[in-house]
């Protein structure tokens, strides 16, 4: 392809990763650090500035199908075309297997609901455009194919979709809403864990609201509008509230003993996302039912 003289200045990755292409930038940025795409004749980074004019060559590799095998499990399914498949995910279920895992996760029973979805992004992630941890029950979108998962990964890198989770911390968080501000990255120390860092890491944003507050446990409605890892657990300890039942970022409160019941995993429930649909552009808003783990807890502490 030609750069058009409007996209001078632009870098590569995003040019290729927007509209002059239907490939998500994190694929287009992988096949540029595979020498895939030349820019007048010479392979480029990913951060190169586009000057228009050049001439753009890009050899994409065929999709490679996953190995994985489908593994039927019932799912509950919000909604489901041809283009995207939302499921009410519950706890204790991994969303995508990681190199040389043999469990069984959500990607397993998706590729037995729809057969479609080999080859749709990651061999290992067939679909998948953001995650829920394992103990983290709610919504959860998967695209079936390949327009629909770039579009619908663009609207969780611009921030575009909204995103609604139910907690149960400790305490109770004061001023009763606000914004917890902090940068995300590896533990210092506990590599395995993430933590609000000063040096190193990504820019994380959590909204929250006191729906409840109760003596020892409360609930909490959260809107992060970003998507690191384990933010809303990180971010909720940070403040010193961290999610009921954390077994990371929650543990050794003193209160525990006061408490009627001991939740079975951490009390954290992805209630809600709003987004617009990769082909239509309709906006549309899925609610994922309380669990019912959720609303005994709720109920045995009077929230």
């Amino acid at each position: 392809m030609t750069v058009p003289e409007e996209a001078a200045g632009e870098r590569i990755d995003r040019f290729l990763g927007g509209s002059a292409t239907a490939f998500s930038r994190t694929r287009v940025q992988r096949w540029l650090e595979e020498g895939l795409v030349l820019v007048a004749g010479r392979r480029v980074k990913a951060s190169h500035r586009l000057l228009g004019g050049e001439t753009v060559e890009m050899a994409v590799p065929e999709p490679k199908p996953t190995e994985l095998a489908p593994h039927p499990l019932p799912l509950d399914v919000l909604f489901e075309d041809g283009d995207i498949v939302v499921v009410n995910k519950p706890p204790g279920l991994v969303v995508h297997p990681g190199a040389g895992s043999e469990e069984v996760t959500l990607v397993h029973a998706l590729l037995a609901h729809c057969a479609d979805l080999r080859g749709v992004g990651d061999c290992l992630r067939p679909g998948i455009v953001h995650r829920l941890d394992r103990d983290t029950s709610g919504v959860i979108v998967v695209a079936k194919h390949d327009r629909a998962h770039h579009a619908l990964v663009e609207q969780f890198s611009q921030r575009q979709v909204r995103k609604e989770y139910l907690a149960l911390v400790w305490g109770t968080p004061a001023p009763p809403s606000g914004t917890i501000a902090g940068p995300i990255g590896r533990h210092p120390v506990h590599r395995q864990k993430m933590a609000v860092v000063t040096r190193g890491g990504r820019e994380a944003f959590t909204h929250y609201e006191v729906r409840a507050a109760g003596t020892d446990i409360s609930e909490l409605l959260c809107r992060p509008t970003t998507g690191r890892t384990h933010q809303i657990r990180v971010h909720l300890a940070h403040i010193g509230h961290p999610v009921w039942g954390d077994p990371v970022y929650g543990t050794g409160h003193r209160a525990s003993h006061r408490l009627p019941i001991k939740p079975s995993r951490q009390m954290l429930h992805a209630l809600r996302l709003e987004l617009r649909h990769p082909a239509t552009g309709e906006l549309l808003a899925f609610t994922a039912p309380v669990p019912q783990d959720v609303a005994d807890a709720r109920q045995a502490l009077g929230l």
